[in-house]
């Protein structure tokens, strides 16, 4: 509250602070500096044709590749083959983050918007308390989870159901004031030809997250291949679903590459020879799904007792928030929606002191009060501590203006005032 004060008054506009917003915001400005200062690099792959590609490493030099490539002609043998099989567990129930983060993924909703169509479905008793952290259910709920299973099975039009392994959603431990996310047993009584488009696409995630949940695991074998041609090494790779499982319901199953039968020492005829050109990339901006993901994440890193910034309740408001006052805008590209920091919050985050620019002060606060709450720490000496902490930020925050604050910032601050 008091560095608000001090920025909006210092710069003539409303600047806002938070201990959830100021870390979120600095993590999209600290993308976007990391893209800025990317530079990218070439390089090159030699690609042959032997019925199927196979790939050369990654060459910096393209006449070291070029030479590669004119001298791979004739035949290649098959310098060895390794299967092996793996397996993929089925996903947790939805807690709100993850039904946030694949809304977004799949249908293009920001945090806020599938929060309000989960609140409309929950406020129609179509599905379960939205504001969850939980992805699993206590043991209590055995004796009905097969009736919400039957419903989401009919909800998403499936006929037969596979082999049920309940077990795997049970887990009283880990579930806090409310459990994962389920569709109500009432949908069935629901003409739901009613509900507008997009609480229909997340009510249909919904279901679709409940089958995942209580299916087998997805089952696959992979396999790498080395093919020797001309003293160089190619690599390729494929793999085949040897039980498809969960993914069954998964809306981002990918088409699989899929290998001949190899075996050590084949002789195969190489059809033709290419070089294929490629550019390092910068990493990406934020989506509303990887923000979400690091905002739950945040100072994982630096302290093992609380992470992440926001609750599951909250984050989407906090999205909403930065973008409402300009310091935040959503950018769309190939119809993907991306979160950049506007020049007024690039500016704001150069000169927040580093402190509040941490995700660490909640968990120090936190840590603290949970002192507090054991009587290990008096009441008053945790305010104390505040209060010495925003009186030494305020000297901190007086300096900057006057002394240490660059000409270019406050240009840039007073320029985004004015505007």
């Amino acid at each position: 509250m008091n560095a608000t004060r001090f920025f909006s008054v210092t710069y003539g506009r409303t600047l806002r602070v938070g201990r959830v917003m100021s870390p979120t915001l600095a993590l999209t400005v600290q993308r976007a500096a990391e893209i800025s200062a990317f530079s990218p690099e070439p390089y090159y792959t030699v690609v042959l044709d032997c019925g199927f590609p196979a790939s050369s490493e990654r060459i910096q030099d393209r006449m070291e590749a070029e030479q590669m490539m004119n001298a791979c002609t004739g035949n290649a043998v098959v310098k060895s083959v390794e299967h092996q099989e793996k397996t993929e567990k089925a996903p947790a129930l939805y807690d709100l983050t993850t039904l946030q983060r694949d809304a977004n993924r799949i249908f293009g909703f920001t945090a806020q918007q599938t929060l309000d169509y989960l609140q409309a479905l929950y406020e129609k008793k179509l599905c379960t308390y939205p504001r969850t952290d939980s992805r699993f259910l206590p043991d209590e709920m055995a004796e009905t989870l097969m009736q919400h299973i039957v419903t989401a099975a009919a909800i998403c039009g499936v006929g037969k159901l596979p082999p049920i392994q309940e077990k795997q959603v049970f887990y009283s431990a880990k579930v806090t004031d409310h459990h994962a996310i389920l569709p109500t047993l009432s949908i069935v009584e629901t003409d739901l030809s009613s509900l507008p488009r997009g609480e229909l696409d997340v009510l249909r995630l919904i279901c679709l997250g409940v089958l995942k949940a209580v299916s087998l695991p997805h089952q696959y074998a992979e396999t790498t291949t080395e093919i020797l041609a001309s003293g160089f090494v190619f690599t390729v790779k494929g793999r085949t679903t040897t039980h498809l499982g969960w993914k069954e319901f998964d809306r981002a199953e990918k088409r699989e590459a899929v290998l001949p039968e190899l075996h050590t020492g084949q002789v195969l005829p190489i059809y033709d020879a290419q070089i294929k050109t490629g550019k390092t990339t910068p990493p990406k901006p934020y989506t509303e799904d990887t923000m979400l993901a690091a905002m739950e994440s945040a100072g994982a890193a630096e302290n093992a007792e609380r992470k992440g910034i926001g609750t599951p309740a909250t984050r989407a408001g906090i999205l909403e928030k930065l973008v409402s006052s300009g310091l935040l805008e959503r950018r769309k590209k190939k119809k993907v929606a991306y979160l950049i920091p506007t020049p007024l919050g690039s500016a704001l985050i150069t000169v927040l002191p580093e402190q509040l620019q941490s995700p660490l002060l909640t968990a120090q606060w936190e840590q603290r009060l949970k002192q507090v709450e054991r009587g290990e720490l008096d009441p008053e000496a945790f305010m104390a501590g505040i209060e010495a902490m925003v009186r030494d930020l305020g000297y901190l925050f007086m300096l900057s203006a006057v002394i240490w604050l660059p000409n270019s910032f406050w240009r840039t601050l007073k320029k985004c005032s004015a505007n």
